[in-house]
């Protein structure tokens, strides 16, 4: 699958949004991918996580770990395509956390799944929620990649899109300044 096909799942679904944005990160933006209305369609979920799938094959994960919420449909479409198992991390006191009964081990192979990445604090957090339960992350995977970077990061990153979306720091937001009203969409309040 292509970045443009990737896209137009998108805007068929009603997914890429503009307008004034607070993004989980706290960064400002004018566009927004809302992901869970491309991934409520079995059939899109299901390719998209097929096609990411392919792309981390190499890395030979054993699980998928994704954040809580936002990551977890997806995650569970690369475990599917990986014939792996797919856990997800949650919030517990605002740190993500491996619950539920989810535990990892030193021969574990890790690769974390999220929707969107912007810039890389989720992928971070769930790779340290990944080693405190004693594995070890190979990688890292995204349908969007709104720009993250793969060396601060330190791990492979492998996105089926990689789009170049303006983000700003809350003092320095334009669309701020012009007073426009400003939405969180994202799981995290």
């Amino acid at each position: 699958m292509d970045q443009e096909a990737v896209l137009d799942l998108y805007r068929a679904s009603g997914a890429l949004l503009e307008g004034h944005f607070k993004l989980s990160s706290g960064l400002h933006s004018n566009r927004y991918l809302q992901s869970a209305l491309v991934l409520q369609f079995p059939e899109h979920a299901t390719a998209l996580g097929e096609a990411l799938a392919a792309r981390n094959v190499h890395l030979k994960p054993t699980v998928v770990l994704s954040p809580a919420l936002g990551g977890i449909v997806i995650g569970q479409e690369v475990g599917r395509g990986l014939g792996v198992r797919a856990l997800f991390a949650e919030r517990v006191d605002g740190t993500l956390t491996l619950r539920r009964g989810f535990a990892l081990n030193d021969a574990e192979r890790v690769l974390i799944v999220e929707d969107v990445i912007t810039t890389g604090g989720s992928t971070l957090e769930t790779a340290r929620a990944a080693e405190a339960g004693g594995a070890h992350v190979v990688g890292a995977a995204a349908i969007i990649d709104r720009g993250a970077d793969s060396v601060k990061l330190g791990l492979p990153l492998q996105a089926l899109v990689k789009l170049d979306v303006q983000s700003w720091q809350p003092g320095q937001c334009p669309l701020c300044a012009k007073g426009d009203p400003i939405t969180k969409p994202g799981s995290r309040a």
